[in-house]
């Protein structure tokens, strides 16, 4: 019998997260392990009308592709998706990782072809940009591994953060997303940070369950060129195989001009040399779930952690542009909890944020006891 939790996820994803109509085409992707999920998608698209397509995909067999693709090859396999994708009106993604670091042993200017050839064209282009979509892991032993949990409690943590009522949530947002839009000059203080820029005329977008689940931010982008001062991340992040621990970067005029995380430095510098764009920010998000409190490695849920942010480089999103163009996105956070040594937000000159909470009256209700 098929866990009732898994059954009412799949209904959310269906009816609310892309929110299928009758007719619409939605293409369901799987890592090939998350069988009830899958089975249980297809069945909630069917009842909503909708035609399901599945794919199934695997990071091992990526592994052994990647390693000795030609850049001819990526490109036929992007035309060939693309196509795919071009006639999709809907996706939803499931990413388990069974091995954090199977992608290690792939070549940079492999993985970069890659990301440059197809998963821009494919994913950011067309997926991203012209489908309703949203992307989710599935709980496995691995995941539990990484966030030091055994695998009943971390299973039960997942469907408490991933069964959320995020309408309750989107209704909360309201307030900070009006804020942010109307704002300008954005100071960030804290233990090893202390940044400044522009948000003026960017816009704002909410992230309430349609986009990725677990979901949870408010995010915008900095002025391309305003970025100046310096970032300790507190937060390890794991890109291309390769986990970074105090990703530590100076900006001036919006580039990052100076990037160090040791012993991991050299590999920084290369995700950052993919292009002109990697080393300028395409978004500034505020992270508001309340049931996730601390990083367990893994970015759909981090990037999401109560009390913190993440600053990205690498390409922006067009719902609010700042220009910014890059074949990476890569999504690093800060913690400013009173547990990682807390941190201010202030929007023009006003305090919004302090050591995770929220001290304007109008955001109150997006502090943890209010959403849960």
């Amino acid at each position: 019998m098929r866990d009732a939790r898994i059954n009412q996820l799949a209904h959310n994803l269906v009816n609310y997260s892309i929110n299928l109509q009758p007719g619409e085409k939605v293409l369901i992707e799987s890592s090939g392990f998350e069988l009830p999920l899958t089975i249980a998608l297809i069945e909630e698209a069917y009842l909503a009308g909708g035609l399901p397509f599945v794919n199934l995909d695997n990071e091992e067999i990526n592994q052994a592709y990647l390693t000795q693709a030609t850049e001819d090859q990526i490109k036929l396999m992007a035309e060939i998706d693309s196509a795919r994708m071009e006639k999709m009106d809907a996706y939803i993604g499931m990413r388990a990782k069974f091995n954090q670091y199977t992608l290690s042993s792939v070549p940079t200017e492999k993985m970069n072809m890659y990301n440059k050839l197809y998963s821009q064209p494919v994913h950011h282009n067309l997926r991203v940009a012209k489908t309703k979509w949203v992307i989710l892991r599935y709980p496995n032993h691995s995941m539990a591994q990484l966030a030091h949990m055994d695998t009943r409690s971390f299973e039960n943590f997942y469907f408490n953060v991933c069964n959320l009522d995020y309408s309750k949530m989107d209704r909360a947002m309201d307030p900070l997303a009006e804020l942010l839009a109307k704002s300008d000059q954005v100071e960030l203080k804290g233990p090893g940070l202390d940044l400044r820029f522009s948000i003026a005329g960017i816009g704002s977008k909410k992230c309430s369950g349609h986009f990725n689940i677990p979901d949870g931010e408010v995010y915008t982008a900095p002025v391309k060129d305003s970025i100046e001062g310096e970032i300790i991340y507190n937060t390890p992040s794991t890109s291309q195989g390769t986990t970074f621990n105090n990703v530590h970067f100076k900006f001036k005029q919006g580039k990052i001009i100076g990037a160090e995380a040791c012993p991991n430095t050299a590999k920084l510098q290369e995700i950052l040399d993919t292009d002109p764009g990697a080393r300028y920010i395409g978004e500034w998000a505020l992270g508001v779930n309340p049931y996730i409190t601390r990083p367990i490695n893994d970015i759909l849920f981090d990037e999401k952690i109560m009390g913190s942010f993440h600053l990205t480089p690498g390409s922006c999103y067009e719902e609010v542009s700042n220009g910014n163009e890059s074949a990476i996105h890569w999504d690093l956070v800060h913690n400013q909890t009173a547990a990682y040594g807390g941190g201010e937000i202030w929007l023009d000159g006003k305090l919004i944020r302090k050591n995770g909470l929220f001290v304007l009256p109008e955001l109150l209700n997006l502090n943890p006891e209010n959403l849960i």
